[in-house]
């Protein structure tokens, strides 16, 4: 459908799949507002963008696994949008070395998941302005592998690069179903979609044999703009006007995970989730 007159949020923009999501938007007629931590990458992104499409683009700058830089980011953007249309939870990466960030999480979950929650709920208030506003979470097929483990989320024990981002990926799904959940009656839905497997910089933090592994597979994955298809599907298709708390790959409904599907882990990591990045226990049902 189009989209003139409307706004869109990608994070994770300044390349790969969000850079191509909000091209697509864009050439849909969307005002696009595109968040990158590297300043020059994301100018560079947003003036492609206009060059393409001859639309609006707005550059957002933040580091997406620092809470507080979560929410001046969101500040930002309820000021440039009253009202906003879609928000495209893109941002995400593998490490193959375990980091804590600024705010003493481990890098995967902060990054992959605990942004997705914290930026949603900072933003609830533009996307319920909206007539009718879509939230896209990035998942995973790598959320079939995926246990959320609750004696050491962080990796402190042992850490695994793909259990961290699986693990991510499964908290992605889990916070959809939640949210679509306490979403339900209003003008905003919220889905999760798996992308493919995708050649782009997602794993450029790796190396060792996960790095090499890479490395080898990467000319046989497919283009980023294939990748996008599915987040510009699910973010755009007039069929899934009121569709919510559903999972995508190739711009299809597919089942989630079992695990995904379990509604007492849902609220266990909803819970956790939002205590990690200090959202208020009176917001707790929201």
């Amino acid at each position: 459908m189009r989209l003139d007159g409307r706004t869109a949020l990608v994070t994770g923009a300044s390349s790969g799949i969000g850079a191509e999501t909000a091209l697509g938007l864009a050439r849909l007629g969307a005002r696009v507002g595109l968040v990158g931590r590297d300043r020059a990458r994301t100018e560079r992104a947003a003036a492609h963008l206009r060059r393409e499409t001859g639309g609006a683009a707005d550059v957002f700058l933040a580091d997406l696994s620092s809470q507080a830089e979560i929410r001046r980011l969101a500040g930002e953007v309820r000021a440039h949008y009253p009202a906003l249309d879609i928000l495209v939870n893109n941002a995400g990466a593998i490490f193959s070395e375990r980091h804590v960030t600024v705010d003493g999480i481990e890098r995967t979950w902060a990054l992959d998941h605990l942004a997705y929650v914290l930026l949603t709920h900072e933003l609830r208030a533009p996307l319920e302005a909206a007539p009718r506003a879509r939230i896209v979470n990035l998942a995973s097929a790598a959320h079939t592998r995926g246990q959320i483990d609750f004696d050491d989320l962080g990796g402190e024990r042992r850490y695994s690069a793909m259990k961290a981002y699986a693990q991510a990926k499964l908290g992605n799904v889990l916070f959809t179903h939640a949210l679509a959940r306490r979403l339900a009656g209003s003008p905003v839905t919220v889905n999760a979609v798996h992308p493919g497997v995708v050649a782009s910089e997602f794993a450029k933090n790796t190396r060792g044999a996960l790095g090499f592994a890479w490395s080898l597979i990467r000319p046989f994955l497919i283009s980023t703009e294939a990748g996008a298809r599915t987040s510009l599907h699910v973010a755009t298709a007039p069929e899934l006007d009121g569709v919510s708390g559903r999972y995508f790959a190739k711009c299809r409904e597919t089942a989630a995970s079992a695990r995904s599907r379990d509604e007492a882990l849902q609220e266990r990591v909803w819970t956790l989730s939002r205590q990690q990045v200090e959202i208020e226990a009176s917001h707790a049902a929201q």
